[in-house]
């Protein structure tokens, strides 16, 4: 139970942080307030997970895009590629719960020209941005 509030006190926070100009917090003080509510991953537990989460594609629920706040999540997303070259269009569907490394996963719908969405799990607590591309994309620089 204790958890599941964390959990959704935290869900609030991050859809609320935009609102409250909370953009500007960096990934380290969004994954520092994800682990004093009791979730998250790091060090070499985190590494644990990673390495095993590597074994599913990138971007599916196992194995989220690792990135860096809301406007990282929004800028790898801007840097995939379809098969014709054109940019994705894309829409957060909002978040889905606790994911592999213990932070709060969003998830997005995808969509190329002439295709069905692809969903796309981002978790935005952590360092760095990804530099591939999840399956059926490319990515550029």
């Amino acid at each position: 139970m204790r958890k599941f509030v964390a959990l959704a006190v935290i869900a609030g926070f991050a859809a609320a942080a935009p609102l409250q100009g909370q953009e500007g917090k960096t990934s380290n003080e969004a994954r520092d307030m994800m682990l004093s509510l009791g979730s998250g991953m790091k060090g070499k537990k985190l590494e644990k997970a990673i390495a095993k989460a590597e074994q599913f594609p990138l971007g599916s629920a196992k194995n989220p895009v690792r990135e860096n706040s809301p406007e990282g999540e929004r800028a790898y997303l801007a840097r995939l590629r379809c098969a014709d070259g054109t940019a994705p269009a894309f829409d957060r569907s909002g978040n889905v719960g606790e994911g592999p490394f213990g932070f709060i996963v969003d998830l997005y719908k995808v969509r190329c020209p002439g295709r069905d969405a692809v969903d796309v799990h981002i978790d935005m607590y952590h360092d760095g941005g990804e530099k591939r591309a999840v399956p059926g994309f490319t990515i550029v620089d």
